[in-house]
């Protein structure tokens, strides 16, 4: 599976953001999910938000009523709308995917198998 990022940026505070992320490779089954995980410098990375076949997603509390995590295209793309962006927002943005998911409350870092490079947003006060 290969993952690629776009979209990231430079906003004000207050401002919005559309992250996408063009997968390929995959087999798309009844457990396979993707998420959208972050990563500010010195800090753990940390899951943002995630979808399951089922339809179902998952927020991080930091991020609900403000991110909307979505599919398009036969899952072929992933996509996160940001908005209302605060400085604490910004970090490196990386995309996520496996095949053998089950839907969860939480996004964990080693429940993903396959990873994207990344991409900056900066939310600047």
């Amino acid at each position: 599976v290969q993952l690629e990022e776009s979209g990231g940026g430079s906003v004000q505070s207050g401002g919005s953001l559309r992250l996408s992320c063009a997968a390929s490779g995959h087999t798309y089954s009844s457990t396979y999910c993707m998420a959208w995980f972050r990563q500010a410098p010195g800090k753990a990375r940390e899951g943002v938000a995630a979808i399951f076949s089922d339809g179902t997603t998952t927020y991080a509390d930091s991020v609900k009523d403000r991110f909307t995590i979505s599919q398009g295209n036969a899952w072929n793309t992933l996509y996160l709308q940001m908005q209302s962006l605060k400085p604490e927002d910004t970090a490196m943005y990386y995309c996520a995917a496996d095949e053998l998911c089950a839907p969860s409350s939480t996004v964990v870092v080693g429940d993903f198998g396959y990873w994207g490079r990344g991409t900056q947003v900066t939310v600047s006060s």
